[in-house]
């Protein structure tokens, strides 16, 4: 009866919807479930002194600092594009990159329910151009995602190992979509530019050694480049003298 009481549970919990909506946030440590009042972003942290309501357990700074960034870059979106379909655009930009910055951090994943609806809401938004032509815009979405791709087999063909996985070409694709072709250069330049810095920071840690725990991934890179060419790329690219 044990067993089979266990194998239900297994199965349900192997079979249960597992995705961006469901199941609802939970505490890592003791699995209480979170309520509305204690999930409001920042006021919920302060609130409950930075523990689980439940078990008193810890909670992760991450959680807050993500909470911020979004707020402080959405009220900046706001305040350089103004209200309308660019500020829209951006905002969902700026959460979906966040995300997908602390989860390839963590996990060393770009989960595919962020990435591709982020690529096909890139280009959807540009049907009216509001960042760039359509055409830009799909081109964008090609180019990013071979871009890293002609890299991926490059680094595989010389060093017989993956340097990087699917999930940057998407999205690196997704940034291409909503920012056209045009700007991918300064992305991609600007992310290896970040890479090599915490690479740096990397080696330093480890005193000459890279077996070291601290590791930051490429989607890391891609977000801090992509957001900054949204906002500054035009500039970006007139100060390297590119001719686009």
């Amino acid at each position: 009866m044990l067993a089979s009481k266990l194998r239900d549970q297994i199965s349900h919990l192997t079979t249960a919807p597992f995705n961006m909506l469901v199941p609802r946030s939970r505490c890592p440590a003791c699995g209480h479930q979170i309520s509305a009042l204690e999930n409001i972003p920042l006021v919920s942290f302060a609130v409950q002194r930075g523990r689980c309501s439940n078990c008193k357990t810890r909670i992760s700074l991450k959680y807050p600092v993500v909470e911020a960034l979004t707020g402080l870059a959405t009220a900046f979106s706001a305040w350089h594009f103004g209200f309308g379909l660019s500020m829209l655009g951006a905002s969902v930009f700026i959460w979906c990159t966040i995300a997908l910055a602390f989860i390839d951090q963590e996990t060393g994943f770009l989960p595919d329910q962020i990435t591709l609806p982020l690529l096909w809401f890139g280009i959807l938004l540009n049907t009216g151009s509001t960042f760039v032509p359509l055409h830009q815009s799909v081109i964008g979405a090609a180019a990013g995602y071979l871009s890293l791709w002609s890299v991926y087999w490059l680094y595989k063909l010389i060093r017989g190992k993956e340097g990087m996985g699917y999930g940057d070409f998407k999205m690196n694709a997704a940034v291409g979509a909503l920012l056209g072709w045009k700007i991918l250069p300064v992305v991609i330049l600007i992310s290896s530019v970040v890479g090599l810095f915490f690479g740096l920071i990397q080696m330093i840690a480890a005193r000459g050694r890279w077996d070291v725990n601290f590791r930051i991934h490429f989607g890391p890179y891609i977000a801090i480049a992509g957001v900054l060419a949204m906002f500054w790329g035009s500039e970006i690219s007139r100060y390297l003298g590119l001719p686009f």
